[in-house]
């Protein structure tokens, strides 16, 4: 990692030059704002002063190297999309996690780091109007939070719902800054929902876990809001079956998976054990088979052998080699190329995937 701070001011560059993801790739960290005990926000600049075109909801990329080796994790977008000249990503630090834990203890203003973005698609629609109902639990509030400050920079008439569930007070990433929005953005409500109320015996809200009987008394119009959400599974899953339940249409129910948009999990011990194995990996519709270890990927051993999948980034990113899973387990760590429902309706992505098991895939 470079640490030098750059010779030329950012200021200097063209004011309408944007960032190219096919041309630049190197960041410049600006600033490392701590945000609670086990949460910073990190922003980025690029090296050559060109600005930034994303959309609220978006992730970065980031091309990163830990103890010599590469690494790459995807991190939501958290600020506005008006401010262009930098943007910034805010991370949890994960117990026992490589990246996580070396941002927060390594990455300092001035550094530099590669990335590729913006990508993803955990954006508003034109057709989801303004009318609200964003969802977020623990550090899942990046993205949503990209939404509200682009909702509070551009002055839009908006009708929004913000509940924000964290374990406790301490935890709620952004309080003070999104009841500062809510004294002065008409037509936002705001909820927090810690789980406990450990270390605030003040506190005046309600607490617990999201349930249908919260969100119809909190959100009474739900039905007729476009619901955005992200956050850890459990809590998506949540969120999903009570919207569901509450008469959301899966058409106005949008999610993000935090799980898979800051991908730094400690190992598993099943993955360790089925490292060691060998599995039949069988493509249905091209009738062939081929054995794949434990330690490789799908799309890896399928090329070798002439199998034939659509691919393209072979990270986890572009979603190309997305394939129907009929038979059998993977583990999958990839980077925002497929979301949580079609991860529930079967498909896995070939080219972030090892067998767990013996696989039939419909290819």
């Amino acid at each position: 990692m470079d640490t030098r701070i750059p010779q030329a001011p950012l200021a200097n560059a063209a004011r309408h030059d944007f960032w190219n993801s096919e041309k630049d790739d190197t960041l410049v960290c600006l600033d490392v704002q701590q945000e609670t005990h086990d949460v910073k926000t990190f922003t980025f600049a690029s090296r050559d002063g060109k600005r930034f075109a994303f959309k609220a909801g978006q992730y970065f990329l980031f091309d990163l190297e830990h103890n010599g080796e590469p690494e790459s994790r995807c991190y939501s977008i958290s600020s506005s999309p008006h401010r262009t000249n930098a943007f910034s990503v805010t991370v949890k630090r994960v117990p026992g996690g490589k990246i996580s834990n070396w941002l927060h203890d390594t990455l300092v203003a001035g550094a530099t780091v590669k990335a590729n973005g913006p990508l993803g698609h955990f954006v508003r629609s034109e057709a989801s109007g303004h009318k609200l109902f964003l969802l977020s639990g623990g550090s899942g509030i990046t993205p949503v939070m990209s939404i509200l400050r682009e909702l509070a920079d551009s002055c839009e008439p908006a009708d929004v719902v913000f509940m924000h569930a964290a374990r406790t007070p301490q935890d709620l990433i952004f309080r003070d800054e999104l009841a500062c929005i809510a004294r002065r953005l008409k037509g936002l409500r705001l909820h927090f929902l810690p789980e406990t109320v450990a270390g605030e015996a003040s506190w005046p809200g309600l607490t617990g876990r999201i349930s249908a009987d919260y969100v119809r008394l909190a959100v009474p119009d739900i039905a007729e809001r476009t619901v955005m959400c992200c956050g850890p599974a459990p809590f998506m899953a949540a969120a999903r079956r009570i919207s569901a339940e509450l008469g959301v249409p899966a058409s106005h129910y949008l999610e993000e998976s935090f799980d898979a948009a800051v991908i730094d999990e400690p190992d598993i011990p099943a993955v360790q054990e089925a490292a060691a194995k060998v599995f039949q990996v069988t493509f249905s519709k091209q009738a062939r088979s081929i054995e794949v270890t434990g330690d490789q990927s799908v799309l890896s051993c399928a090329k070798k052998t002439g199998i034939r999948i659509p691919s393209s980034c072979a990270n986890g990113v572009c979603g190309t080699c997305k394939s129907k899973l009929t038979s059998g387990t993977v583990d999958m760590n990839h980077n925002g190329g497929i979301r949580q429902r079609e991860i529930d309706a079967g498909f896995f992505l070939p080219c972030c995937s090892k067998p767990l098991s013996d696989l039939v895939i419909e290819r």
